[in-house]
């Protein structure tokens, strides 16, 4: 009894459940309904392009957290708008567009932009345009909830928002605002992103062969700047994917994540032979040097379906939860990962 006990111990530790295997799906946060979402489209023949979309497409229309899809973040016009990307890491080609209006679909619209067109990035108007031309619905994206949140916002005096080093002072009261000549500090150092505000859908899947797809889509940050773009559009900042390495995906604070690209920072760190979630903390590291407490993480994942996670610790924001699918999992499995 005891060599036969001790067998089956062996065999746990030689297979635990989070060994590289492939295909792999892996997503930020704990929306479980995009991962099966895009274990399923893998798992009927689509390719992981199509997983990707067909991921961030679910947290589209279950408006994930509020921060993702219609119906939230409502800018200082009260109107959300969307932004999303989707790369192929066998061709690098990347499809995105920002400030999205009118259109619920704003990942499918990014991939129409990429297989439609010689272009990247599609913006403003011009984006609803071409998504209406490629067939996309046009309809309102405000909710009852987004309208209620803009209100109320309205009533605090416009608190919080993003402005400074103008007037009126924006501490106290809206604008319209014009710049202030004389500087001062500003009210918050590490910036007034609330976590609880923004957290958007990063997808990265990885085919049985090591094809690697990419994925972002998010309504950006609550009371921003009307025509503000973060990082979740961008290539190498919001996500990248290199079919030759990796891929990697990033949440958080966009403002100050997208000056770092540290999904493609991530990537690189892959290729070059770091293990996933070593890519991970060494691309936080690189962020957090300068802004030490600012909200951010990022999942890695590479070739052979190895993967990991990281984040930034700051007060509210001690562990960073991850979706994952491979084929010991078969289904959506919750991680999380200790931010440091």
């Amino acid at each position: 009894m005891q060599r036969s006990s001790t067998k089956v111990f062996v065999i746990i530790c030689l297979f635990p459940l989070n060994q590289a295997a492939l295909p792999l799906v892996i997503n930020t946060w704990n929306f479980e309904n995009a991962a099966n979402a895009a274990w399923s489209a893998l798992q009927k023949g689509g390719s992981v392009l199509d997983a990707v979309e067909r991921g961030c497409s679910q947290c589209e229309l279950e408006q994930c957290d509020g921060s993702v899809g219609f119906g939230g973040s409502p800018d200082e016009r009260g109107e959300t708008t969307l932004d999303a990307m989707i790369m192929n890491g066998d061709t690098m080609e990347v499809g995105a567009v920002a400030d999205l209006r009118r259109v619920k679909n704003a990942v499918g619209v990014a991939r129409a932009v990429m297989e439609h067109t010689e272009h990247t990035f599609i913006v403003g108007e011009s984006a609803t345009i071409f998504a209406e031309n490629m067939g996309f619905m046009s309809e309102d994206l405000s909710t009852n909830k987004s309208i209620a949140i803009f209100s109320q916002w309205l009533q605090q005096n416009c608190q919080p928002n993003y402005r400074k080093n103008v007037f009126p002072d924006p501490s106290k009261s809206c604008g319209p605002y014009k710049p202030k000549a004389k500087l001062w500090k500003p009210k918050n150092p590490n910036g007034n992103f609330d976590p609880s505000s923004h957290d958007t859908i990063g997808m990265i899947a990885i085919g049985k062969n090591g094809q690697v797809a990419a994925a972002t889509s998010t309504n950006g940050a609550t009371h921003k700047i009307p025509g503000r773009v973060g990082d979740s559009p961008v290539a190498g900042a919001g996500a990248y994917a290199d079919s030759t390495a990796g891929g990697a995906a990033a949440t958080g604070d966009g403002d100050i994540m997208m000056r770092f690209l540290p999904s493609f920072l991530a990537v690189d760190f892959m290729r070059n032979g770091a293990q996933p979630t070593v890519a991970c903390k060494t691309a936080i590291s690189r962020i957090k040097k300068y802004y030490p407490n600012f909200f951010g993480a990022i999942i890695c994942a590479n070739t052979t379906g190895g993967y990991g996670a990281a984040c930034n610790k700051r007060p509210g924001f001690s562990q960073f939860p991850f979706m994952v699918v491979n084929p010991q999992t078969n289904q959506s499995q919750l991680q999380k990962v200790d931010c440091f």
